[in-house]
């Protein structure tokens, strides 16, 4: 069996920066298991599978390397990306049904696209001695959201001076952790680590914005916001808050547009 592959890096505008993610195109779903160990070999920290059907309608779903999650947003930017230029090249709005975030939309204006999702909800939480043996320091403020734990530090040069545990990090009860601060050039910086889920460190998350705009929105007294993520490849993410949405809007390229041809026996693996 042939499934159209593609890898495109996502956040970014030119090649090898943000957050790389695999897209594969099904016309019905392979077994979870199978999806798994093609996302393992694939070995980004998503791998995003789509069944269209004749209709148009799109089911997506995301793999890390070691399990399935409810949200990503980065593979989600990368999924559009390709459903725009190679599917839908007349729409400029497309919408997702996803297993565990619902329905998702996204919109292409120009080379941008954006993304709908909804905004997280954030409770304080004390912090712990474990939050600062793991993080190696500890953080000023300590939230917890649907998935992750948010960890809020002084300014820029502290959360770029980070350098977590990631044994310690993933004995701890989330999905990861976010990490920001106040940007120098933009309007807050971050990392996002999860080793829990087989990623340590992620180049550019777009579902942890969901969590970044929740605070920071509240903390800046503003609905649009400029966030940088601090990994190696770096990545821009542009925010606007409405209401329980959160619109998250980004570039993508395409790196690699080619077929995995797999053999049939693997077909009910």
């Amino acid at each position: 069996m042939k499934l159209p592959y593609y890898q495109i890096d996502a956040f970014t505008y030119v090649l090898f920066a943000g957050n790389p993610a695999g897209v594969v195109i099904l016309n019905e779903w392979l077994s979870d298991s199978l999806m798994q160990k093609m996302a393992l070999e694939n070995n980004f920290s998503e791998t995003a599978f789509l069944v269209i059907d004749s209709s148009g309608e799109i089911e997506l779903r995301w793999f890390t390397p070691t399990t399935e999650v409810e949200l990503c947003g980065h593979a989600t930017l990368a999924a559009a990306k390709v459903v725009f230029d190679h599917y839908a090249q007349d729409a400029r709005e497309i919408s997702f049904k996803t297993k565990y975030s619902g329905e998702l939309t996204a919109t292409k204006d120009g080379d941008s696209i954006t993304l709908q999702f909804p905004i997280d909800e954030l409770s304080e939480v004390k912090n712990t001695e474990e939050f600062a043996d793991a993080m190696g320091v500890a953080p000023q403020e300590s939230f917890k959201g649907r998935s992750d734990y948010l960890f809020v530090f002084t300014n820029q040069e502290e959360l770029q001076s980070l350098k977590p545990n990631f044994t310690k990090l993933a004995k701890l009860n989330a999905r990861g952790f976010i990490c920001t601060a106040c940007g120098t050039e933009v309007d807050f910086v971050s990392r996002f680590f999860a080793p829990r889920v087989g990623v340590n460190e992620d180049p550019v998350t777009g579902s942890a914005h969901t969590t970044l705009a929740a605070y920071w929105s509240k903390r800046l007294l503003r609905d649009e916001l400029v966030g940088r993520q601090l990994s190696a490849r770096g990545g821009t993410v542009n925010c606007r808050i409405d209401g329980k949405v959160v619109y998250l809007s980004g570039k993508a390229v395409e790196y690699i547009k080619c077929d995995i041809e797999l053999p049939d026996e693997l077909m009910d693996v």
